[in-house]
């Protein structure tokens, strides 16, 4: 029997949640996916000292901030990952931007800049875009320009719709943030994959993409365990820890389909204008604390690591 990662493989792409390159080496994904977060441990990364030397050091040859420093770097690790994946590498723009539409379209524009100058083309990166409304707009317009969207951060449907609306590539609904949020407040230690708030999530919104021909890719993130990707598969695209990979690849069991796009019967829902989309966040207190809670996290680590970089850099 093959294991349950090469049977998800069989009807999921498979992207690794990590910037280690070890990992990716490894584990073989299509796709990668990075954020601040992870970005912060490549410093930790034997396999990425020599790129952090190089660009740390090339970055003080030319007298380049610790800020501009840490959006070279993010870029200089998503090159050498478009080396190892056959596929997409999404590189994200500055959290504290996500509530300004120019401004984030403005940082994309310079990362797919800085990865021309680097030799390689729009079409291997993924611009990765918290999902505000901001975001969303942002998305908009760089889609129109033929440069294609990651949106993250993404708790609820509203959000989902919005996205779609905008044409955007790709949505990250976060599987595992809801649960979390879920737990904390119904008190409870655990669910049954079905009832899984994070898991009924993205299987609403799966559902009604493909019941209305969206072409959006719908890629499920943050895991808590393999129940929760095994109750996914046959999603789009799933992006996976390398600890939860490697859990996949160990087990032997066998892996029923759970999403299909022939066997989904959603209902239509009109465009999300602006007033619909913040009412309906306004209304979902999960989704609201959750969307503002991760651009303060992903914000933090990006400063951890204009931090770090600034020490380096003396």
């Amino acid at each position: 029997m093959p294991s349950v990662l090469d049977q998800l493989r069989e009807i999921t792409v498979v992207v690794a949640d990590t910037g280690e390159i070890d990992a990716v080496k490894r584990l073989r994904p299509v796709d990668c996916t990075t954020n601040p977060s992870l970005v912060l441990g490549t410093l930790k990364d034997p396999a990425s000292e020599g790129l952090v030397a190089r660009e740390i050091e090339a970055a003080r040859a030319i007298g380049l901030p610790p800020e501009q420093v840490a959006g070279k770097l993010t870029v200089a690790l998503g090159a050498e990952l478009t080396k190892l994946v056959p596929g997409r590498v999404s590189t994200e723009v500055d959290a504290r931007l996500s509530y300004d539409t120019d401004a984030s379209v403005k940082r994309a524009h310079a990362i797919i800049a800085d990865y021309a100058e680097r030799g390689i083309g729009k079409e291997r990166i993924l611009i990765k875009l918290a999902a505000a409304w901001e975001g969303i707009r942002a998305a908009e317009i760089l889609q129109g320009e033929g440069i294609d969207c990651n949106l993250t951060l993404l708790f609820s449907k509203a959000q989902a719709v919005a996205c779609a609306d905008a044409g955007a590539f790709l949505i990250s609904p976060f599987v595992g943030r809801i649960t979390d949020w879920h737990k904390k407040h119904e008190k409870r230690d655990t669910y049954a994959p079905d009832e899984d708030p994070g898991v009924l999530s993205v299987r609403r919104i799966y559902d009604h993409f493909k019941s209305n021909g969206i072409s959006t890719v719908v890629m499920g993130a943050s895991f808590r365990n393999t129940d929760q990707i095994k109750a996914l598969a046959g999603c789009d695209n799933l992006t996976i820890a390398p600890k939860l990979l490697d859990e996949l690849a160990n087990d032997n069991a066998d892996l029923p389909r759970a999403l299909a796009p022939e066997t989904e019967t959603g209902s239509t829902t009109a465009m999300m204008d602006e007033a619909d989309f913040r009412w309906d966040m306004n209304a979902d207190a999960m989704a609201t604390e959750k969307l503002a809670e991760g651009i303060r996290n992903f914000h933090t680590d990006h400063v951890r690591l204009i931090e770090i970089i600034s020490t380096r850099m003396r």
